[in-house]
């Protein structure tokens, strides 16, 4: 009874009633959807790099390391002897390894230098494999696989010629162009830091360093160049049994042969996220303050009504409803319109979400879920409602004041 009453209520009052509800919509989707992206940029940025069980490198400390080696960002402070890469290949607890070398650029873009495994082990978000768009890895010694981001920015396409300059800079003065790559293949879009990097092999790095006379030779006859490589920047390594991979990184970092460090990746991206989480909490006080605020335009909206209801109050008395009815009749107005804006927001983001999630995925790298149904997206919807309630406590008390003292004869 009193359910109907508080919804025929609310629709004889179309106008302010539609107003308050589309702000308290609007309100609720960007409060859920910070919620929901901060939790799953959250699981996205760990995603960057995915089935890694260790990353190997020169001691510099874990979060450099994991800088340099999986989002191309600063500088290794020194490199690893390839024989400790091959040391681990030959390891039995080690499934795949793949080893990295940078140190090069290409019109801003990281080059890394690797090899085969990289294209069948390397993978990001839920265990996605790297895949072309166009052509294939490279075979030659001065073939390049580009990523998607480099080809579309640089207008790149299979066939075409780069050359790769000294430095990690945007700007150089000292190019390969001696050495120019031919490009054999573009990633897939993926969304991570391969988008924006230049592959090429490890003896092509080698060779691009090697004094003019000596690389004129290679480049003559490259089938028959021998090009060891001596030492390389990282290397990502999977492992047969998770069991091992503490034991693994003692013996890497206790290794006596050559100065290492293995970290776990999931370790440090903890690490690294916490450092923003300052950003993290900011986004949720602004999402709140936007909720609060449209909270108290709701308890607004009903105190300005109790001017226009003292008839209707005055009605409800002369049928017997007392002044605790009338009270409660405000709590279910207030109940109500949070939860057709609740239901409706929650329907909205569902299909923004669902629409933009291949979006989303290629051009940010977040991989987003439309299922809003997680544990603290229903905490914090709960936690609405009873907000709601409290703000209508003044409207209430309005309302009940009325009841008290209006009469139907004085209308």
């Amino acid at each position: 009874m009193l359910l109907t009453l508080a919804r025929k209520s609310l629709l004889s009052r179309k106008k302010t009633v539609l107003l308050t509800f589309l702000s308290l919509t609007i309100s609720l989707m960007v409060l859920l959807s910070v919620e929901h992206l901060r939790t799953q940029a959250k699981t996205s940025f760990t995603r960057t790099i995915s089935g890694t069980d260790l990353i190997v490198g020169a001691p510099s400390g874990q979060l450099n390391l994991l800088l340099y080696s999986v989002f191309r960002l600063g500088s290794p402070t020194n490199n690893i002897k390839y024989d400790s890469y091959q040391k681990l290949v030959d390891n039995e607890q080690v499934k795949w390894a793949i080893p990295i070398s940078l140190g090069d650029s290409h019109k801003g873009f990281r080059v890394l230098g690797t090899n085969d495994s990289y294209f069948e082990h390397f993978a990001y978000g839920d265990k996605r494999k790297l895949t072309f768009s166009q052509g294939e890895r490279f075979n030659g010694l001065f073939e390049t696989v580009v990523g998607a981001d480099v080809a579309e920015k640089l207008n790149y396409k299979v066939g075409d010629r780069i050359v790769v300059a000294h430095g990690i800079g945007s700007t150089s003065f000292t190019k390969h162009d001696q050495s120019p790559f031919v490009i054999s293949g573009v990633l897939d879009k993926t969304g991570t830091p391969v988008d924006k990097t230049v592959h090429v092999s490890l003896p092509a790095i080698e060779a691009i360093h090697l004094p003019p006379s000596r690389l004129a030779q290679v480049i003559a006859n490259p089938q028959d160049a021998k090009l060891p490589t001596e030492s390389i920047t990282a290397v990502l390594v999977g492992l047969n049994s998770k069991f091992a991979t503490f034991t693994m990184q003692r013996e890497l970092n206790n290794d006596k042969s050559d100065r290492l460090m293995a970290i776990l990746p999931g370790v440090a991206m903890t690490e690294l996220w916490q450092l923003v989480g300052s950003v993290e909490n900011l986004l949720r006080v602004i999402a709140g303050l936007v909720m609060l605020t449209t909270l108290f335009g709701l308890s607004s909206m009903l105190l300005a009504s109790m001017n226009e209801r003292q008839a209707e109050i005055a009605v409800f008395r002369v049928l017997g409803a007392g002044p605790w009815k009338i009270m409660l009749l405000i709590f279910l107005e207030a109940m109500l319109l949070t939860l057709s804006a609740i239901a409706t927001s929650y329907a909205l983001l569902t299909f923004a979400l669902t629409a933009l999630k291949d979006f989303f995925a290629t051009e940010y790298g977040l991989f987003i879920t439309s299922n809003l149904l997680s544990p603290s997206l229903v905490s914090l919807m709960i936690m609405v409602l009873v907000a709601s309630c409290v703000t209508a406590i003044f409207p209430a008390i309005e309302a009940y004041k009325a009841a008290l003292h209006n009469r139907l004869g004085k209308k």
